[in-house]
């Protein structure tokens, strides 16, 4: 298992616990109190360090290589019943987004999302979870679908941003992601968007507009990763944790701007270190959220949206 910079304390005693482990298993010494100990100390650190994450530190957590990725959402979620779908009858399937039909419970879905690669090559595979104007157009594709069979949308986000290379614009990056936007808020089905990762730019809010939108405790919602605010700002990435304070990026933060409706907990430690047990808690909020929606008319969907979507930003003196 990976370690960030801000969890070498646990990994020093996560280590001196397994090797006083080791000793009472290979010779006669009784280390049963010293194990305790270590393991009394080691799960006070880390409540002590994940109680008092920094946004920067969340971020970090966010970007974790053993975090799960959209697929291994909806393989757990879903199990054998998902059928991926590929293609955006235009151009190419883009591996950067993935998408398809699968059940949790009795219910099934569409599932949508960016997946990003757990290696070299599969990153590569992947574009490192940026995608391209036909991955939206996928999406899109997908997502009406969905309408005329009258099956529900899950958007699971997770990408540091669109692909923002020059072919990517000659293809229509800019109005893909608009369209998806305008076409999202006026879905006639009920629309529940899962931020598990990075949620970030136009990348993000290319499938990020729903009816009710989740954020994971460890991720970041923002127009702006951290590293490029501080290199417009200061010139220099150097100031990325006080760029990712400032830009108020965290499910808190969000959650107190009303901008996400539900913040999912993780497990001590993040997604990664339980993942059965993060896989649970973003299943069942997802089963939740929808009780709540399913009764909705399709006017009333639409209505709730755009009305949801026209409050944001508007203040009261």
């Amino acid at each position: 298992m990976e370690y960030l910079e801000f969890e070498l304390p646990i990994k020093e005693l996560q280590e001196q616990y397994e090797k006083a482990c080791q000793i009472g298993e290979e010779s006669d010494v009784d280390v049963t109190n010293t194990c305790k100990q270590i393991e009394k100390k080691l799960n006070e650190t880390k409540k002590d360090i994940y109680k008092n994450l920094t946004p920067w530190q969340r971020v970090q957590l966010s970007r974790h290589p053993d975090r799960p990725y959209t697929m291994d959402y909806i393989n757990a979620l879903c199990g054998d019943s998902f059928l991926e779908l590929h293609g955006d009858r235009n151009f190419k399937d883009d591996k950067a987004m993935v998408g398809g039909l699968g059940k949790i419970g009795d219910q099934s879905y569409m599932f949508v999302g960016q997946q990003k690669g757990f290696n070299t090559k599969t990153r590569q595979y992947r574009n490192f979870g940026m995608a391209n104007p036909e991955g939206y157009r996928k999406a899109l594709r997908l997502m009406r679908s969905a309408e005329k069979f009258n099956v529900p949308v899950v958007c699971f986000v997770d990408t540091p941003g669109a692909y923002p290379g020059l072919e990517a614009e000659e293809r229509g990056q800019g109005e893909a992601i608009a369209r998806n936007i305008i076409e999202m808020t006026r879905l006639k089905v009920p629309i529940i968007v899962v931020i598990i990762g990075e949620g970030a730019s136009g990348g993000a809010l290319g499938i990020g507009v729903g009816d009710r939108v989740l954020m994971l405790e460890n991720t970041w919602y923002s127009v702006i990763s951290p590293e490029s605010c501080s290199s417009i700002l200061w010139r220099s990435w150097e100031f990325k944790e006080q760029a990712a304070e400032a830009l108020k990026l965290t499910a808190s933060d969000m959650k107190k701007q009303k901008l996400i409706d539900l913040i999912v907990k993780e497990p001590l430690g993040g997604a990664h270190s339980d993942r059965p047990g993060t896989f649970k808690s973003v299943a069942n909020a997802i089963e939740k959220e929808y009780k709540v929606l399913k009764d909705l008319s399709p006017k009333d969907l639409v209505e709730k949206r755009m009305e949801k979507y026209s409050e944001m930003g508007v203040f009261k003196g």
